[in-house]
């Protein structure tokens, strides 16, 4: 078997140099000299992820670095004593600018975002961001979560002990239902295909906080709580052999969360819950004993009473979902 192919890489400034020299010394219009530059580093193999590749000269700055730098900025006069209001309204409104253009369509955004520093600086934000500044932590939350989108920006989370961080912000702000479904969405996107994120959140016993909030708050109230059960339980690193996920799952089973998501089944048919609730059960329900937990809890009798529900109001999505829990 062959070696894996090498990825060849190339600096932001590496790359501007480039079409500065193909502007400047074969005389290329600005747009020929980007298009020109994006085509030979490509057929050379080089992974232009995370490169602004806009034409200089044009007056237009990208927002994705726009917004970095101004938080920047703010990050390192962050002051541990007087933080003034005016400057954390500042920060919010551009972790809003950056959560938004990483979470549109425009290519490449999220990746330019992590090669220049962001999820590093957001977590830094996040462990500065103390009591009384609850919403400029939900935005922190909500941007780290669109920033962790591949490997790369999962590794730099890991290795800037983002889980920890996480965690510790978790288990500090249980009063702020904002903050903790902001939080899991962050757990969800970090362990989506990353093992290490996964074992790294089971040692930190996110098992049980999940279980404390799902038996402390209404059903449905933390919507990225059910889709971090999901994830968490969820084989889908190919990197690894022998996924850790199954031994997961019986742990969840044998403090109680599967008693605690029945009760989530309980709901009203329309509930945007039900299907996140349904599809956390099926992960858990890894073996019989586990099914028949389900069972014993009146799972079968609410999932059935789901599907009766689902088919007369028309509700395809959640008949299909609880059909599928139902076979398991």
């Amino acid at each position: 078997m062959a070696p894996p192919k090498s990825v060849r890489t190339i600096s932001q400034e590496a790359f501007d140099e480039l079409v500065k020299e193909n502007i400047e010394d074969l005389e290329m219009d600005p747009t020929e000299a980007l298009e020109d530059a994006i085509q030979t580093l490509t057929l050379q193999d080089v992974d232009l992820s995370g490169i602004v590749s806009s034409i200089l000269g044009s007056g237009e700055e990208n927002p994705v670095i726009q917004s970095l730098e101004r938080l920047k900025e703010l990050d390192r006069d962050w002051k541990q004593e007087g933080r003034d209001e005016k400057d954390v309204n500042e920060i919010v409104e551009w972790l809003d600018k950056l959560n938004a253009v990483c979470n549109v369509d425009a290519p490449g955004n999220a990746a330019i975002a992590s090669k220049n520093g962001a999820v590093e600086l957001v977590c830094s934000l996040c462990g500065k961001l103390g009591s009384g500044f609850n919403q400029a932590l939900v935005s922190a939350l909500n941007t780290l979560a669109s920033l962790l989108h591949d490997l790369q920006s999962i590794e730099i989370f890991r290795a800037t002990n983002g889980p920890k961080l996480v965690m510790n912000i978790l288990n500090n702000r249980k009063e702020n239902l904002s903050i903790l479904n902001s939080g899991f969405s962050v757990v969800s996107a970090a362990a989506t295909g990353n093992e290490v994120i996964k074992e790294a959140f089971m040692n930190l016993k996110i098992d049980e906080l999940i279980l404390q909030c799902l038996r402390e708050f209404s059903r449905g109230s933390i919507p990225y709580l059910y889709d971090a059960v999901r994830v968490l339980l969820t084989s889908d690193d190919n990197r690894v052999v022998a996924s850790e996920v199954y031994g997961y799952a019986r742990r969840f089973a044998k403090i109680g969360i599967v008693e605690a998501l029945v009760d989530s089944l309980h709901v009203w048919i329309k509930a945007p819950s039900l299907v996140s609730a349904t599809v956390a059960l099926k992960a858990i329900a890894v073996n019989d004993e586990i099914c028949r937990a389900v069972a014993d809890n009146g799972g079968i009798a609410a999932i059935l009473q789901c599907i009766d529900d689902s088919s007369e109001q028309g509700e395809k999505i959640v008949a299909r979902t609880c059909c599928s829990l139902l076979s398991k």
